[in-house]
């Protein structure tokens, strides 16, 4: 025996090759004795030898160690049991546990469960409870998406009807460049909130609606259950406000306690379409001339997903929800992307008139989330060269909620609520159509202050949906899509909207609609104005730094009545004016042959 260093050799432990080479079959590392035979270059093989069993070892109990002790633990008390000693109630878990592994180990879809049986489940188990956990102990009342606990905690407040004061001052950074407010006046006043409204109806209109300056936004049946379209319809009744249907009709339980509707008509016609999936006017004045719709909504675009057509499968389609929709049930029911009754911007107006005739003469408008420049402007020059008029636009935000949506659309499609309300007001302000066509901005607006900021910016009034489902009990789980909302709202599962009591929650309904508003005049007043329609973009101010701030009158292009007709191309509209038609949406000048590969 030699001795050297590091390596420890029994002769025991080789045996002979073809040609007479000991193999090293053990060895340990560390001070010790090795085989004469061994040279220092079999030393450092030896070393490696080691710890490539070592690794594999550690690699066999981390897959696979949790399903070892678990076959070990069956395998005793099972020889306990057919030894007579009696079988254990541990067997009860470790028997399933066995097979679960088993499964894991021959299934294919799962990689991480295949390599680790029984230990890859702990993943699944974080995956699912990472977003109650991140939310209910990680997230900062600041820091949520896509409402912060800040938000949500003051939708709350406001829906019960409790304290909904902040002690000790503002958690908001005032000096970050996201910070926004409005300059109080000395010659401060209040507001009732009783007097916040605005008559919406051109002159083309007979029976123009005079809106409440917050309403629900479009959510239809089916999206949500019925017993959450009952609290927000009743909630809208006892407020003296409408409720949007949303693009799948109006069912049963939007008339049962009848609260003012805007029936939206989308791209599927859901209520008034026939068996092919077209427009059925017939249909549409049925439904139409009821006295509880007072307006009727054109869905060009939703702002969370604009362009995008919807499926909703056959299996959730249920009697119910294929009668308010005039389709068959459990079939699967498809929203295409597009309309189908018209096809260029002087077709649009021609549909909007039909449906102002046929609704007896009630306001029709129609709601988009702005995309193509060119295609708004192509409608203002319609107006102007039909003659027909609008007599509303909503501007849906690009940040607005949807049930689902794809993740590309939801997060880079469509233009921001605040951008497109400007472009809107711009584009019929510059056209001299501002005075008869009314604007409605919806998109993430939860409080009195997000409510002023976009009536600065050119809204006339504003429209909410997740704030209202707040105050039905949305806790923001994200499971709208999956069917299992855990509040009930969301969901057709009956069972979960047991948990929704209809009176009580169009009670909170109430209560944030009316504590809202009366946040909203407090804070008009403070800033010197009789009335919300009197803010203007100068009200407003941005900060751009720690230094610097800017009212957004100096931040954004507001453009001067009449511009656009007069003098189009000094404004930055010019291009996009000149490329406007109204026998297509599409623009009048070519994109060039760069956008081409060669």
């Amino acid at each position: 025996m030699h001795r050297h260093q590091d390596v420890f050799i029994s002769p025991k432990a080789t045996r002979a090759t073809d040609v007479g080479e000991p193999v090293i079959l053990f060895a340990q590392v560390n001070t010790g004795y090795c085989h004469p035979r061994l040279g220092p270059a079999r030393y450092a093989s030896c070393s490696l030898a080691i710890g490539d069993d070592m690794k594999h070892l550690k690699d066999f109990a981390n897959c696979y160690g949790v399903f070892a002790f678990v076959v070990l633990c069956n395998g005793y008390w099972l020889f306990r049991g057919l030894n007579g000693e009696g079988y254990s109630l541990h067997l009860l878990w470790a028997m399933p546990l066995l097979l679960l592994g088993v499964w894991d180990l021959l299934q294919e879809r799962h990689t991480l469960m295949r390599n680790y049986p029984l230990l890859g489940h702990i993943r699944w188990l974080f995956e699912e409870s990472r977003p109650y956990l991140r939310q209910y102990i990680v997230e900062g009342n600041l820091s949520g998406r896509p409402f912060n606990r800040h938000q949500r905690s003051l939708v709350y407040q406001r829906a019960k009807n409790v304290v909904d004061a902040q002690p000790l001052g503002t958690e908001l950074d005032v000096y970050d460049d996201s910070y926004e407010f409005m300059n109080n006046s000395i010659g401060a006043g209040r507001i009732e909130a009783s007097d916040l409204r605005t008559t919406v109806g051109s002159r083309q209109c007979d029976r123009p609606y005079n809106a409440s300056l917050l309403n629900i936004s479009a959510m239809s049946f089916g999206a949500l259950g019925h017993r959450a379209i009952e609290a927000l319809n009743m909630g809208a009744a006892r407020g003296n406000f409408y409720h949007d249907t949303g693009e799948g009709g109006i069912s049963r339980y939007h008339r049962n306690h009848g609260g003012d509707l805007v029936w939206e008509i989308g791209t599927g016609y859901f209520g008034c379409r026939d068996k092919q999936g077209r427009f059925d006017v017939a249909q549409f004045e049925d439904q139409a001339r009821s006295d509880q719709v007072k307006m009727v909504e054109i869905k060009l675009s939703q702002g969370a997903k604009p362009g995008h057509g919807g499926v909703l499968p056959g299996a959730k389609v249920t009697p119910e929800i294929a009668a308010a929709r005039h389709i068959p049930a459990a079939r699967d029911c498809i929203s295409p992307p597009a309309h189908s009754a018209f096809s260029s911007p002087l077709e649009l107006l021609d549909f909007a008139a039909l449906l102002r005739e046929r609704s007896g003469g009630k306001p029709v408008g129609i709601k988009l989330c702005v995309g193509l420049p060119w295609e708004l402007l192509s409608i203002c020059k319609a107006m102007l060269e039909s003659g027909i008029r609008l007599d509303y636009i909503v501007v849906d935000g690009s940040e607005g909620g949807t049930g689902a949506a794809p993740e590309e659309f939801s997060d880079h499609v469509g233009m921001p609520l605040r951008d497109g309300l400007v472009m809107v007001r711009n584009a019929l302000v510059g056209t001299g159509l501002r005075k008869e066509v009314h604007i409605a901005a919806s998109g993430k607006i939860h409080s009195a202050f997000t409510m002023a900021a976009n009536l600065a910016l050119g809204a006339d009034w504003c429209n909410a949906a997740r704030p209202f489902m707040f105050a039905l009990g949305c806790v923001q789980s994200k499971n709208c899509h999956t069917d299992r909302c855990p509040t009930g709202v969301a969901t057709q599962d009956l069972k979960r909207q047991r948990g929704l009591v209809v009176v009580d929650k169009a009670e909170r309904v109430t209560h944030f609609h009316h504590n809202t508003l009366k946040r909203l005049g407090e804070l008009v007043g403070a800033a010197g104005l009789a009335h919300p329609s009197e803010l203007r973009p100068h009200h407003l101010y941005h900060r751009q730094g720690p230094n610097a701030l800017a009212n957004m009158e100096k931040i954004k292009d507001f453009l001067a009545p009449n511009i656009l007709l007069d003098d189009p191309d000094s404004t930055p509209y010019g291009e996009w004016w000149a490329a406007a038609r109204t026998d297509t949406f599409k623009p009048d000048f070519e994109t060039g042959p760069s956008h081409h590969r060669s």
